[in-house]
């Protein structure tokens, strides 16, 4: 779009928080732009083709789906919504992962949140302190919150983990949960491969600095995720060391996805799933042919996500392969092919998945997500105190957000209604 020059509130980021901010804006008569460093909307949502269908790279399944925003969105979009239970612990054929043992871990999981939530009121610390010493699963549940955290246990605070909360409810868009995010998106006011490289807020305006040229505004809403903030790539001026430091107090965990054709679909069960080392934290977690399609969804978390993303785009293809024809035999190795695979840690304007407080800062997210001076106001996941790391996360704090901004301006507004998922969900 045109790059204009002069508007009421500037939101900068264009993913889930920053789309949600500039809708509430533009539904209130104020005037915005997204800037958007991306030459895409949708931020860390993002459904591509794979052998002809969709699959998200990004945020995949609608958690919380009976409270999230997000289903109710999807479906006023005309989009699909498929109720189908996770298969995350359940272990395909019992490989290597035997019913009792299966029955053993959820155990061990569900002792370990307890012991978090009843510690709630004692002093932060490593949520692997909350480990059964020398439990033949604490290996188990770091690869758990690889996948959870994109980081161990030994990098969570224990108080954040325990603050997140889950309606263990979880459904998906077929068409993709980052489609439903960028049709919502299309109809926002948005300036793509538009970086904001400083946000010079002293002065009686706020003055964005992009590569487009200057955008003066009343006031901004800044959604984009915490690296960009701790690598210091957005600057501000004056400078803002509270919020540079929050953001280095929520860093991005480490998660990539790779997508592997399957020849041959019949031989594995639809919807189901299978770990590759019960016994490691450095393993793969594998969804068998999502929606019955004939595809695998490889998942990896923490350490080895990020190393391979290191080794090139090749690499979690051929650790997916080599690790399901371990399990499902060797001739297996012929049936998969690598279609599409994620690159978030290597994202430029990304640098990871999703946040996490370190032990002892889970206060900052109430930090990161204060106004200042009542013209600067921050939003996107890592702000929410309670469904931080998700598309829902975010679309609430972008409101949130957008809400404040238009009170600072002055604008007289009727709160927007919460979308919920209606009738039939």
């Amino acid at each position: 779009m045109r790059f204009t020059s002069e508007v009421d509130v500037a939101v900068v980021g264009g993913g889930a928080a920053g789309l949600a901010a500039a809708r509430r804006l533009t539904e209130a008569g104020a005037g915005c732009l997204v800037l958007e460093a991306r030459d895409r909307i949708g931020g860390r949502a993002h459904t591509v083709d794979a052998g002809g269908f969709p699959v998200d790279l990004g945020c995949g399944w609608l958690h919380s789906a009976d409270v999230n925003p997000w289903s109710a969105i999807a479906q006023r979009l005309g989009l699909t919504i498929d109720r189908t239970p996770p298969p995350w612990f359940r272990q395909a054929f019992d490989l290597d992962f035997t019913p009792e043992a299966q029955a053993a871990f959820g155990a061990c999981l569900a002792t370990f949140e307890h012991r978090l939530e009843k510690a709630a009121g004692r002093p932060d610390q490593p949520a692997s302190n909350f480990f059964e010493p020398d439990s033949p699963w604490n290996a188990r549940l770091d690869a758990f919150s690889n996948y959870y955290n994109g980081a161990p246990f030994a990098e969570i605070s224990a108080h954040d983990y325990a603050a997140y909360q889950d309606h263990e409810v979880n459904w998906r868009v077929c068409e993709g949960y980052g489609a439903a995010i960028r049709l919502y998106g299309e109809t926002a006011p948005v300036a793509l491969q538009t970086p904001v490289c400083c946000i010079r807020w002293a002065g009686p305006r706020v003055r964005l600095e992009t590569p487009a040229g200057m955008l003066e505004a009343h006031a901004a809403v800044i959604t984009v995720p915490t690296a960009v903030l701790a690598q210091a790539r957005l600057h501000f001026d004056p400078p803002l060391p509270e919020k540079t430091q929050a953001a280095a107090d929520l860093p991005l965990g480490h998660v990539e996805k790779v997508f592997l054709s399957l020849a041959e679909p019949e031989a594995l069960p639809a919807d189901s799933n299978l770990v590759g080392r019960p016994d490691s934290p450095r393993t793969g977690s594998y969804h068998l042919r999502p929606f019955g399609r004939p595809l695998i969804e490889a998942f990896f978390g923490g350490a080895l996500a990020r190393e391979l993303a290191a080794e090139g785009p090749d690499a979690s293809g051929a650790f997916a392969i080599d690790e399901l024809a371990s399990l499902l035999g060797s001739d297996f190795r012929r049936k998969l092919a690598p279609l599409a695979a994620s690159a978030w840690t290597a994202a430029p304007w990304t640098g990871g998945a999703y946040s996490h407080a370190r032990p002892g800062r889970a206060p900052a997210r109430a930090v990161l997500a204060a106004p200042v001076a009542g013209r600067l106001f921050f939003a996107g996941e890592a702000c929410s105190r309670t469904a931080f790391s998700t598309a829902h996360g975010a679309y609430r704090t972008g409101i949130e957000a957008a809400e404040a901004a238009l009170a600072a301006i002055g604008a007289t507004t009727t709160p927007a209604p919460e979308p919920s998922p209606g009738p039939g969900s």
